[in-house]
């Protein structure tokens, strides 16, 4: 069965299609969680939140507007902008590498200062970059997720990239 279908059957309580999107698509949204808030405790709360919106509202859901990845996406970036203005902080963990991917366990200086630099911009920025190059959207796609013009998201990509660039070379200067 496709997403499609799969939805379909969500809407009317199949609890096993429930199971299978769950199992298919909740890496892509835990990934893209963790990466914007930088802590698991939290990016499960996330994921839980996002898969309870889709088994409340599956019968909401358009596919002729959004395919579902970016549907859930949407979920997922609408939740984790709201924590954070409420958070009003991003906590990144000691072992944020591991966390994201168990086999990067010996992650080496530049990956940390990535993740370091990647925390210290601006949350749009941060969305923008991560969404188009982190979790593969189209340009399309990541300004529907964000609620944003094409424009405007390659206009936050560009800037996250100045600023990434900014903060990883004065990084290497400092080390």
């Amino acid at each position: 069965m496709n997403d499609e279908e799969l939805m379909a059957a969500v809407a009317q309580g199949d609890q096993l299609a429930y199971q299978t999107l769950v199992r298919k698509h909740l890496p892509s949204i835990t990934r893209y969680a963790l990466r914007l808030l930088g802590n698991s405790r939290d990016t499960e709360d996330i994921a839980q939140e996002t898969f309870l919106r889709l088994w409340t509202t599956a019968s909401r859901w358009d596919p002729s507007k959004a395919q579902l990845n970016t549907w859930l996406h949407r979920i997922t970036h609408n939740l984790c902008i709201d924590f954070l203005r409420k958070q009003k902080r991003v906590t990144l963990t000691d072992n944020f590498d591991d966390e994201i991917a168990e086999s990067e366990s010996d992650a080496t200086e530049s990956f940390d200062a990535l993740n370091q630099a990647l925390s210290r911009l601006p949350e749009a920025q941060r969305s923008a970059l991560l969404l188009c190059h982190y979790q593969g959207f189209s340009n399309k796609e990541a300004a529907a997720i964000m609620d944003i013009t094409v424009k405007a998201l390659e206009s936050l990509i560009a800037r996250a990239k100045r600023s990434l660039r900014t903060l990883l070379e004065a990084n290497n200067n400092a080390n």
